[in-house]
């Protein structure tokens, strides 16, 4: 990963590469996610409400996950995604059994302030978080600190975020909405569930 930068979040190891994947490989991804991937629209409970989640989602791999009150049970691995999940784990290092898809169809889908910090991720989880499709805003915000302002990167068609070692702990992300005329993106997070 040449291109690979740290980004400068105290508290936090993250690394980002914006061309990890060629345009024309992007492509190539784009189109076989949209046509292959099962997408659900799934509801979580806001203010006493079902509400559909403002994206499409999806869950492959090998454990089952729960987040935001949603319990996801694995669809299994195809090809498309394990060949993915292999270039992964050569960049990274890291070793992942499970991967998060999320379809933004348009600049109103989005992803609220959180962190993926969620006990069956163990201690420090690694996240790997890959992006086809329209670029798109990605913010940090520390969760205690008050004297650090929050950071944003721009998410584009190709590009590979990991998120590392104490990141999960001290830091919130999310995905605005935008008003803005986006390209549908697909972003993945690889993850490895250890319970």
């Amino acid at each position: 990963m040449p291109q690979r930068t740290r980004l400068n979040l105290p508290d936090a190891v993250v690394y980002f590469d914006p061309q990890f994947f060629s345009k024309e490989e992007g492509d190539l991804y784009f189109d076989r996610l949209m046509k292959e991937i099962n997408w659900q629209q799934e509801s979580i409970k806001m203010f006493g409400k079902q509400l559909p989640m403002p994206r499409l989602t999806a869950w492959y791999g090998d454990k089952s996950y729960t987040y935001s009150g949603l319990h996801n049970k694995p669809q299994p691995w195809l090809p498309v995604l394990q060949k993915l999940k292999q270039k992964i784990e050569q960049a990274s290092g890291h070793k992942y059994n499970s991967v998060l898809l999320n379809l933004y169809r348009t600049g109103q889908d989005s992803m609220g302030w959180h962190a993926d910090d969620e006990a069956e991720l163990g201690q420090e989880p690694a996240i790997a978080s890959l992006n086809f499709g329209g670029e798109r805003k990605f913010s940090f915000k520390h969760k205690t600190r008050k004297d650090l302002k929050p950071q944003s990167i721009n998410l584009t068609h190709g590009s590979l975020l990991l998120m590392q070692g104490p990141t999960q702990h001290h830091w919130l992300h999310h995905v605005p909405k935008t008003t803005r005329t986006v390209e549908p993106r697909i972003n993945l997070t690889f993850r490895k569930v250890v319970t």
